[in-house]
């Protein structure tokens, strides 16, 4: 057996090994695409930032991953208000539109350009996210908080 002829049929081998991997690569995805965990999980979330204004508030600015795009996100802020000792939510908001942020730099370094709070009534509350590193921050977007309520600021 020649030395090309070799390396002829280990190359057709590798190509042949190669097509199968991708083959069931393929049937592998496109099974975990046909099922549907709807009802059954709940989304992947991540505290992304949280501020405490004395005793009045807490607010939390919070990451959901998209259940229909693994790329997208959406962001949650939600306000507590204290009531027997403990937190309670007493509103929420999606900053942003749903599913209108990236997931990998929203939950990564430097997610969060700002987020800036006041312990006054009304409390003034400013967000501005990383879009992606190479466009950078998201305009400032502002709230205001008023006995537990999140109104455009």
């Amino acid at each position: 057996m020649s030395l090309s002829s070799t390396f002829r049929r280990n190359r057709t081998a590798r190509a042949a090994t190669a097509a199968v991997t991708l083959l069931m690569a393929g049937v592998l995805g496109a099974a975990g695409a046909g099922t549907s965990n709807a009802g059954t999980a709940a989304p992947q979330t991540r505290q992304i930032a949280s501020s405490v204004l004395g005793s009045d508030y807490k607010i939390t600015l919070t990451a959901l991953r998209s259940p229909e795009d693994e790329l997208a996100a959406s962001v949650r802020l939600q306000v507590f208000t204290q009531s027997g000792g403990a937190w309670k939510e007493s509103d929420r908001v999606t900053v942003g539109d749903v599913d209108g942020w990236f997931w990998y730099p929203l939950t990564g370094k430097g997610a969060v350009c700002d987020f800036a709070t006041a312990s006054t009534e009304p409390a003034p509350l400013t967000v501005s996210l990383l879009v992606t590193p190479s466009i950078g921050c998201s305009d400032p977007v502002h709230f205001l908080v008023k006995e537990g309520r999140v109104y455009a600021g």
